[in-house]
């Protein structure tokens, strides 16, 4: 009879001892189209969050604050603006992973953390009618395309999916590749995860569902873990980041992560936490790392109630050791899908800079709350992410191997 296996057993070997180096970055959000813009934007402490006009018949007022994408000259019939975006993203962190050294394996895969997809091409589709829309069109709105179109570009061959857990899309896709990678199914990995879906129609939804904070600038709405916070305000981004176990010129590590799933309530986090401090105390054990070696929380923070106190109480219980929390959310708005890789880039911008790149503090709120853009003090940082439905994330982050 066959040995039962202990999983968590797998998991360890797969943690602290092969951590997983992120090389290269390139992004697309609010704040522009390369992640200079982003880094700009931490370090000035300025909010991607603008106040949109013409949403006369969804939202109330017919304006709304949030952090969308331009278009950046996209021409009639061309790649779509989600499209334009991932590929942008994706160039732009290949061309970062190779300056700074990095050499593609043999077996490079993708993982594509998304949810909706490009909602706009898929609308537009649905409102037009079908003898207008042709079969190169159509193809386009696969959501396997953009991925074969950049694997094409960079002559990549190992495997390629997309990967789902809602708002924490982002982190789950971390995760998928740094299974492959330590298991040796790929070599290195192209995370990309996108998410434009700041339409009217979506932004209408999460206003009615108690979420999101449509009718006010990001720091009078959008306030985690301080007091007078009504929800967040809404974001868009394509992030791509290039991982591999290649330690050059590594901008952080990843030593492991764990996801747990409430299966609770399809909108409302389960009152006795249980999983949720379970995927907290996984990702430390799989990296192995204690408690007491984590510095900062750089939370899911979305500003909503519910979720501030159940990530206050992980920082109060699990990690009584730990300098502080922040969520750059008022500075991003909530990139749904992409949320977790974006902000991700303020984990690597504090290793990189020195500074954790936290919003300013405008309320009372956690005492310790992270108030402003901060001097880091030594330690790993925690990245969680939080998924409408009961999707539980984190993943562990270490300054780079010297």
């Amino acid at each position: 009879m066959p040995q039962a296996v202990d999983p968590s057993s797998s998991l360890r070997r797969a943690g602290r001892d092969t951590p997983l180096s992120i090389t290269g970055v390139g992004a697309v959000t609010g704040y522009g189209w390369g992640a200079k813009h982003v880094w700009d934007g931490f370090m000035l402490g300025e909010s991607a969050v603008r106040l949109r006009t013409g949403l006369e018949g969804f939202v109330d007022g017919g304006q709304a604050y949030v952090a969308t994408i331009s278009a950046d000259g996209g021409r009639p019939g061309g790649p779509s603006r989600f499209m334009r975006a991932l590929r942008f993203a994706a160039r732009e962190a290949i061309a970062d992973a190779l300056e700074r050294g990095w050499r593609p394996g043999p077996v490079v895969g993708v993982v594509h953390s998304m949810v909706l997809g490009d909602v706009e091409m898929w609308r537009d589709y649905y409102r037009t009618p079908s003898a207008t829309i042709g079969g190169r069109q159509w193809v386009q709105m696969m959501p396997g395309t953009v991925i074969s179109m950049m694997m094409k570009e960079n002559d990549f061959h190992g495997p390629a999916m997309s990967v789902t857990a809602m708002c924490a899309s982002g982190n789950a896709g971390m995760i998928t590749a740094k299974s492959w990678i330590d298991s040796g199914i790929a070599s290195d990995v192209i995370l990309l995860a996108t998410d434009l879906s700041g339409i009217p129609e979506n932004l209408r939804r999460f206003q009615d569902i108690g979420v999101a904070v449509l009718d006010s600038p990001p720091f009078d709405g959008c306030r985690p873990f301080q007091e007078g916070s009504r929800g967040f305000v809404g974001g868009e981004a394509a992030v791509a980041m290039v991982l591999s176990n290649q330690d050059s010129g590594s901008y952080a590590d990843v030593l492991g992560g764990a996801m747990t799933m409430d299966a609770w309530s399809a909108v409302s986090i389960a009152p006795d936490m249980k999983e949720m401090f379970r995927c907290f105390e996984e990702a430390l054990e799989v990296s192995g790392v204690d408690a007491s070696e984590v510095a900062y929380i750089n939370a899911h923070g979305p500003g909503t109630a519910q979720c501030d106190a159940a990530e206050a109480r992980i920082l109060d219980e699990l990690f009584p050791d730990a300098h502080g929390i922040f969520s750059v959310k008022p500075l991003t708005g909530h990139c749904q899908a992409a949320s977790s890789t974006v902000e991700l880039l303020a984990t690597i911008y504090a290793f990189q800079s020195g500074y954790v790149p936290a919003p300013p503090q405008v309320a009372p709120g956690h005492p310790r709350l992270i108030a402003g853009r901060t001097p880091r003090r030594p330690g790993m940082m925690v990245k969680s992410s939080i998924g409408l439905g009961g999707y539980n994330s984190a993943i562990v982050v270490a300054e780079p191997r010297p």
